[in-house]
C-alpha cells in the first residue's frame, strides 16, 4: 500500500524539476523557432566562417556550426548532412567540426539553464565558443601533423528533411517535452534506489578522486556525473533543485555547471557524433581529457580569486 504514495510523491518531484526546466525551454525554443523561420541563422552563420580556417575546416562548416549553436546539435547535423558530401572532408575534419560541436551547442537554451543556476551568460557563452575553437585548433594541429586520420571520411547517418509544418513542429516539441519529464522521472527514481542500494555513495568515492582532482565538492559530485551522463539540462535541473535546497555551494556549483558545459551526455552525443564519421579518438577520449586541463585550471584560478570578482564576473548572487 506504500507503493502509490512513494510513487506519486516521485511524479511530483519529476513534475517539479521539469517545470523548471520546461519554464526556461519553452521561451527560448519558441525564439529560435522564429529565428529560422525568418531565415536569419545563414546570416548569423556568417559573421563564424572566417574563424573555420583557424581549425583547418573549409568556411561552409561555419554554418553547421552556427545553425549546431543556436538551434541544436541535430539542427546542425541536417546543415552537415546537406553539405558535407560535396566536400569531400577528411576523417580529421569531420572530427574536429564534431568536437566543436559538442563543446558549443544549443547555446540559448544551456545558457538559460546555467544563468537560472546563477552561472553568468557573459562568462558561459564565450568560455564555451571559445573552448570549442581552442579544442578544434589543437586537435587540428594534431591530426596534421601527425598524419592521422587524412582519409576522406565516411558519413554514415543522413538526417531526413521533416516535415516544416508549423502543427508537425509542435507536436515534436510536445513530445520532447514529454520525454523530459518521462527521463527526469526515471532519473529521480533511480537516484533514490542506488541511494538505497548505497551505490550512490559508492560511485562518489569511484568518481570523487577524478572530480576532487578537478576542484569540484563532494557535494556536487552526483548531479555532476549525472549532467556528464544524461545531459546538461537534466544535471542543471537538479543543480537548481539542490542549490535552492542548500545542499550546494555557489563555486561548486560554478564549477559542475562549466564541467558540463565541455562535457555532457557523453555517451548519446558521442555516439550521434561519430554517425557522422567523427573518429572516437577526438569526440570522446580527446574531449574528456581537455575538459579535465580546462576546469583543473578554471577551479585553480577561481580558487585564488576574491569573492567580490567572483560574484562580479562568473556568478551571480
Amino acid at each position: 500500500m506504500s507503493i502509490l504514495p512513494t510513487a506519486w510523491k516521485q511524479i511530483r518531484e519529476a513534475g517539479g524539476v521539469s517545470i523548471i526546466l520546461f519554464r526556461i525551454m519553452v521561451p527560448v525554443v519558441i525564439a529560435v523557432k522564429i529565428l529560422s523561420e525568418l531565415g536569419l541563422v545563414k546570416y548569423i552563420a556568417a559573421a563564424f566562417s572566417p574563424v573555420m580556417n583557424l581549425v583547418g575546416l573549409p568556411g561552409e562548416m561555419g554554418l553547421v556550426w552556427a545553425t549546431a549553436v543556436i538551434t541544436n546539435m541535430y539542427g546542425g547535423i541536417v546543415v552537415f548532412a546537406s553539405i558535407a558530401p560535396g566536400l569531400h572532408m577528411s576523417t580529421a575534419q569531420i572530427t574536429v567540426i564534431a568536437c566543436m560541436i559538442l563543446v558549443a551547442h544549443s547555446m540559448p537554451v544551456e545558457t538559460t539553464i546555467a544563468r537560472k543556476t546563477g552561472v553568468r551568460v557573459r562568462f558561459m557563452v564565450p568560455f564555451r565558443l571559445l573552448c570549442a575553437l581552442l579544442l578544434g585548433f589543437l586537435l587540428n594541429t594534431a591530426y596534421s601533423v601527425g598524419g592521422f586520420l587524412q582519409e576522406e571520411g565516411r558519413i554514415l547517418w543522413e538526417a531526413s528533411p521533416g516535415s516544416d509544418s508549423l502543427g508537425s513542429w509542435g507536436l515534436s516539441q510536445l513530445q520532447n517535452l514529454i520525454t523530459i519529464f518521462l527521463i527526469v522521472l526515471v532519473l529521480i527514481m533511480l537516484m533514490k534506489i542506488l541511494d538505497r542500494l548505497g551505490i550512490t555513495s559508492l560511485m562518489n568515492r569511484i568518481f570523487e578522486p577524478v572530480l576532487t582532482s578537478m576542484g569540484i565538492g563532494k557535494s556536487a559530485s552526483t548531479v555532476t556525473i549525472l549532467g556528464m551522463v544524461l545531459g546538461i539540462s537534466y544535471g542543471g535541473g537538479l543543480i537548481i533543485r539542490d542549490m535552492n535546497s542548500g545542499k550546494l555551494s555557489n563555486r561548486d556549483v560554478f564549477f559542475s555547471m562549466s564541467l558540463m558545459g565541455l562535457s555532457h551526455a557523453i555517451v548519446e552525443d558521442t555516439l550521434l557524433m561519430m554517425s557522422l564519421g567523427g573518429n572516437i579518438s577526438g569526440v570522446l577520449f580527446a574531449r574528456i581529457a581537455f575538459t579535465w586541463i580546462i576546469i583543473s585550471v578554471l577551479v585553480r584560478f577561481v580558487r585564488k580569486i576574491s569573492d567580490n570578482a567572483f560574484y562580479r564576473y562568473f556568478f551571480r548572487r
